[in-house]
């Protein structure tokens, strides 16, 4: 469903992927595992749409995708993907299901639609008393499944989790996953995890090893 091909991008002197190549299989769950530095959330945001690779090439459902123009790179990230990241990246203003409902507005979805959407995405993730909450006010753990219910009510293809659980504690953490890849799995969506921890990549179907921003193992069984 969603392949890099040779993927190449550096940031300055810095070679963050060097010729890496990776499929990811409808439904499948794979952990992108490797030190600090060996590119692995450049990895995610090159498959994400969020970075452009210097060579290479990004194809989703055997679209090439990494030379779509702006716009329509916008737009495919809103219907296809949803992201995580590490401390949720929501926006403290608003509360948890306004924060839910947002993608499903800027696709143009009416207001009474979205947030029964985002209502029904925050029950799923076991955090809908905290829907009139605003996010200062919830856990790390709250929060997380805040971001993770923003990130799957579009109905995404592919879920991005660039270290979901870095902030939160061993139990907080567990809690996320479980609560994360259980929605995920339900809704027929991929997702590519990104962890330095064994602990979180055990969840996982599949995992791929990055060092010095090269493949070393798991690209394929």
């Amino acid at each position: 469903m969603l392949e890099a091909r040779g993927l190449s991008k550096s940031f300055g002197r810095a070679r963050a992927l060097d010729g890496v190549s990776v499929e990811i299989a409808p439904g499948e769950v794979v952990a992108v595992t490797g030190p600090s530095g060996a590119g692995k959330s450049t990895l995610l945001h090159c498959l994400a749409g969020v970075l452009r690779p210097e060579s290479g090439e990004v194809v989703l459902d055997g679209r090439r995708i990494d030379t779509l123009g702006e716009a329509e790179l916008t737009a495919l990230r809103r219907q296809s993907f949803g992201i995580v990241f590490q401390f949720g990246e929501l926006v403290p203003e608003l509360s948890a299901v306004e924060n839910v409902a947002l993608p499903l507005l800027f696709n143009r979805h009416g207001r009474g639609e979205a947030m029964a959407a985002a209502a029904e995405w925050l029950e799923r993730l076991e955090v809908a008393d905290c829907a009139d909450q605003r996010i200062g006010e919830l856990s790390g753990g709250q929060r997380q499944r805040v971001a993770v219910a923003r990130a799957l009510v579009t109905g995404p293809r592919v879920v991005f989790a660039d270290e979901p659980t870095g902030a939160l504690d061993t139990l907080g953490g567990e809690q996320v996953m479980t609560a994360m890849l259980g929605a995920a799995r339900a809704g027929g969506a991929a997702v590519v995890l990104v962890t330095h921890d064994n602990r979180v990549a055990a969840y996982a179907d599949r995992e791929i090893t990055l060092r010095d921003g090269a493949v070393l193992a798991g690209v394929n069984p």
